[in-house]
């Protein structure tokens, strides 16, 4: 037989006790070499808040998401290019495929 299991009694919740020195629940106003008023450290960023909202330059810059919106419209292209060189019985692309994709697509369809 294999080993005996040990049976437990249920351990039943104990209580804290009482921390032999009970600390402050609220300090005085302090008397130390600083003559700022309490709220000096929320003045910082509610002020840099302020002032990006009262702006109107971008805080994300546009040639990385122009990139990337390039590199979508190229993708797209070459993938409805590649289709009509199937459709045409063939495995090459050919300048001709993407030419007549630009032309399917049309003006309004031009970025993907």
């Amino acid at each position: 037989m294999g080993p005996r299991r040990r049976s437990r009694k249920p351990e039943t919740p104990r209580r804290r006790r009482a921390s032999p020195t009970p600390s402050p629940t609220r300090r005085g106003p302090s008397l130390g070499a600083s003559s700022r008023p309490r709220g000096y450290r929320r003045q910082g960023w509610l002020k840099e808040i302020r002032k990006l909202q009262k702006s109107t330059h971008l805080l994300l810059r546009k040639y990385p998401f122009s990139r990337l919106a390039a590199e979508a419209f190229l993708v797209h292209l070459f993938e409805d290019a590649y289709l009509l060189t199937l459709h045409a019985g063939r495995v090459t692309l050919f300048p001709k495929d993407v030419q007549l994709a630009r032309r399917i697509r049309g003006i309004e369809e031009g970025l993907g």
